[in-house]
């Protein structure tokens, strides 16, 4: 139901995508160029049971260019470009893991590691609107899984106020589930049983809010909120079946 529900949004919004124009103005104006600094703070509410929330610093040194971006970990090149359309190599951090002492229910458990996603990505841009793909794989051997992920998002202006809507769909293969929500057989403690992850598709819609007015600089904030596949929830080591995040981000140019 929430494919289909994707599905009939992304066909009725790329009747206006794809229209005739140009990258839009409001999108320019959010994605200035040249070196900048700051910082951010990310918020996640955890589906793990007794794990309430993650905190996650977020010191940015970076550089935006007509090709080459890098915010933080974050680091992302237009291999290739044509009309509207562009390709580029992405490199990204995974904010996922756990240890013993998260929770109870990760008692006997291996922890799960923090990890490095690389892989492609080809967006369209026109008239404010976004419609991304992209492929992403573990480099760090974690859970040797991928992420395969299609957006799409519209940006628009309200004085010095920019507002960016999107709605995504992500599908996780076997390895990612099973590393991050799976039990082994000789990890099971007296709350869970052995679960062996299957490939699922989450939803996630998120708003942007983002402003030029403080401080001289960018300030960000970005609300996501995710349903999970029942892959991912139907494991003992989860108790809800939906979370928030919340990120906030401030930088200046130098």
């Amino acid at each position: 139901m929430k494919c289909l529900v994707f599905f009939l949004i992304v066909v009725l919004l790329s009747t206006t995508v794809f229209a005739d124009g140009t990258r839009g103005d409001v999108r320019e104006r959010i994605e200035p160029k040249g070196f900048l600094y700051g910082l951010g703070l990310g918020i996640n509410q955890e589906i793990y049971s007794g794990y309430d929330y993650r905190v996650i610093p977020l010191p940015i040194i970076g550089y935006r260019g007509d090709n080459f971006r890098v915010l933080g970990p974050f680091v992302s090149y237009d291999a290739f470009s044509f009309s509207e359309f562009e390709l580029a190599l992405q490199v990204a951090p995974r904010f996922q893991g756990f240890d013993e002492s998260d929770s109870f229910i990760f008692e006997n458990m291996q922890e799960r590691k923090f990890s490095m996603d690389a892989g492609l990505g080809l967006s369209y841009e026109k008239k404010d609107w976004k419609v991304g793909l992209s492929s992403m794989f573990d480099v760090l051997g974690r859970s040797n899984g991928y992420e395969a992920k299609a957006n799409i998002s519209r940006v628009f202006r309200k004085g010095p106020l920019f507002f960016e809507p999107s709605l995504s769909v992500s599908y996780l293969d076997s390895d990612h589930v099973d590393y991050y929500y799976g039990v082994k057989a000789n990890e099971t403690n007296e709350f869970t049983s052995k679960y062996l992850g299957k490939s699922a598709l989450n939803t996630t819609f998120s708003l942007s809010l983002a402003t030029p007015i403080f401080l001289g600089g960018f300030t960000r904030i970005v609300v996501d909120y995710t349903w999970y596949d029942s892959a991912i929830t139907n494991s003992p080591l989860v108790e809800d079946e939906s979370n928030m995040s919340v990120r906030f981000l401030f930088s200046k140019f130098f």
